[in-house]
């Protein structure tokens, strides 16, 4: 808890940390996490999101929200990723998530190397899901609640099965996209998905209603 610490003797009181789940997919939302961790109660097991089986992600997440300050969570739709690109979107998302703690925080502790837009002091920290508690527990947050909406988008496009590859580029995702053309959900500025934007959707398994 180090970077916590320092943000602590350094005068601030509130301190999140924020990560993001979902740049890299063909499909769906970005999601961003936002976690004020109460220090006190740190839960054990913390560690970045892509190394944990799902069930255990599962187990932290309720966890982190029964001892967590606050916790706020930011989405930002594929649209908006086409329009502005994913990095854009990825540090707007991230905004989002601090934007909605229901206890402001006064300081950040940021995932990577790129400043977010927000109007509280931050730190950006290189693989801080590793490295930093409240990062951790805020790419937990931020990749459960996207695997949750993805398994919900499943439901209404399941022709690209994103219950099993969360809108990753899997070989079987792009053959999908190949036969059947993108629904709403893809990003339609992204290499594999662009070039079949023209292909007409088959409206039964390709409507959002």
């Amino acid at each position: 808890m180090l970077f916590e610490k320092e943000a602590l003797s350094a005068g601030y009181r509130y301190v999140a940390g924020v990560d993001e789940a979902g740049r890299g997919p063909l499909a769906g939302p970005v999601v961003a996490g936002a976690v004020i961790l109460d220090l006190e109660r740190v839960v054990d097991g913390l560690d970045d999101s892509k190394k944990l089986a799902p069930s255990l992600r599962e187990s932290l997440f309720d966890r982190i929200r029964k001892t967590s300050i606050a916790i706020g969570v930011g989405v930002v739709q594929p649209g908006r990723i086409d329009q502005v690109n994913i990095l854009r979107a990825t540090l707007e998302c991230m905004r989002i998530a601090v934007e909605r703690l229901p206890v402001r925080a006064d300081f950040a502790l940021v995932d990577g190397n790129q400043r977010a837009p927000l109007d509280i002091g931050q730190k950006t920290i290189v693989s801080g899901d590793a490295l930093c508690p409240s990062i951790s527990a805020a790419s937990i947050v931020a990749k459960v609640v996207r695997d949750r909406l993805m398994a919900y988008y499943h439901t209404k496009f399941p022709l690209y099965n994103f219950l099993s590859n969360k809108g990753y580029g899997t070989r079987e995702h792009k053959s999908a996209i190949a036969r059947h053309g993108v629904c709403p959900i893809h990003r339609k500025s992204f290499h594999g998905v662009k070039e079949f934007v023209t292909i007409s959707n088959d409206p039964i398994h390709c409507s959002i209603s």
